[in-house]
């Protein structure tokens, strides 16, 4: 299992490095960069002129290295994560960019953790029930619920809950995780000042960001579990099983359903990443202090270490998401183990 395991993070490192190539060039092909977002501010904000811009601008590049080949910026960037730990200086947010990411990513992980396991639960608990009373009409209920979780756009639901809870309920401090008594936005590290009330503050502020990034991982559960339960319960050994006497309950959960589980866990090494870019759509929609907002924004104005930062994570949670489940695969499966000598 060890041997396995090193194996596929020594097979990560070229992974990730050709991933933040891609990366960082994907991000410097438009025209414009930060020099440009500060001209532009300077004109319309500032009343600046457009030479005292352009000069602004142009120095700013210089102090920088923006106007150094593409190539070297790169490298410049991959060298000091490599020896320092340090990936670059943000423009915008005038820190170090592994402080905007330590300080956006915990509660995006937080976040697409807690949707990840609802949907799990919930959407293997509904697959089970939908598998075991197929054409009733608890059956058509909830595959109407897994079909509208899978086709409606979870911006647009984003927007209608916004839309009542602003315009309809008037609920105030959207756009934070707490409320103000509480600070508005958390302090991760602060775990020791823990309270009930705080936790049911931030519950009643990060819910709808929740349910909404959920709700498509719930449905896709749900589907293929239903699918995959229905085929193994008319697998030989099931029907064996059934007629040693075992009741129908135990015939489900402890022979059919550990092995309709596997092409879920086998999905788990996508999962984190898709409740990530569920988490980032929903979070933009309700102006949250994750990494979806820090990505748009940085994108749009030429914050290029903050963006290819944020990708580079998005990408290394897809590998070890990927790795995750290959270890989830052995542990639920002995012919695996068996097979693959791990």
């Amino acid at each position: 299992m060890l041997r396995f395991l090193g194996i596929r993070l020594m097979q990560a490192i070229p992974v990730l490095l050709v991933m933040s190539v891609i990366t960082f060039v994907i991000i410097q092909a438009p025209p414009g960069d930060y020099g440009d977002f500060i001209r532009t501010n300077m004109i319309v904000q500032g009343n600046a002129t457009t030479e005292a811009a352009n000069r602004a601008a142009e120095a700013y590049r210089e102090a920088n290295g923006l106007n150094d080949p593409l190539v070297l910026q790169y490298f410049r960037w991959i060298w000091g994560i490599v020896t320092r730990a340090d990936f670059g200086q943000s423009y915008a947010y005038n820190k170090p960019v592994l402080d905007v990411v330590l300080q956006r990513l915990p509660p995006t992980i937080a976040i697409a953790l807690t949707c990840h396991l609802l949907a799990t639960l919930i959407g293997v608990t509904f697959g089970i029930i939908a598998a075991t009373r197929q054409y009733t009409w608890i059956d058509t209920v909830l595959s109407f619920i897994a079909f509208l979780g899978m086709t409606i756009p979870r911006f647009l639901l984003a927007l209608v809950i916004l839309y009542l809870l602003a315009y309809k309920l008037n609920v105030q401090e959207i756009g934070s995780f707490y409320s103000s008594r509480y600070g508005g936005q958390p302090y991760w590290l602060g775990f020791l000042d823990f309270n009930w009330g705080k936790l049911w503050n931030l519950i009643q502020h990060v819910w709808p960001v929740v349910a909404v990034a959920a709700i498509g991982g719930l449905a896709y559960n749900m589907r293929v579990m239903r699918a995959n339960l229905l085929d193994t319960l008319n697998a030989q050994y099931v029907e064996t099983a059934r007629a040693k006497g075992l009741s129908e309950g135990a015939v489900v959960m402890r022979h059919a359903v550990p092995n309709a589980l596997h092409p879920l866990v086998a999905y788990q090494g996508v999962v984190l990443p898709y409740m990530l870019t569920g988490e980032i759509e929903v979070a933009i929609v309700f102006g949250l202090a994750t990494i979806g907002p820090a990505i748009v924004g940085s994108m749009a104005i030429g914050d290029v270490y903050v963006t290819a930062t944020l990708l580079l994570v998005l990408g290394a949670t897809l590998i070890i998401g990927n790795i995750i489940a290959d270890l989830l695969l052995v542990a639920l499966d002995p012919r695996i183990r068996v097979g693959g000598n791990a």
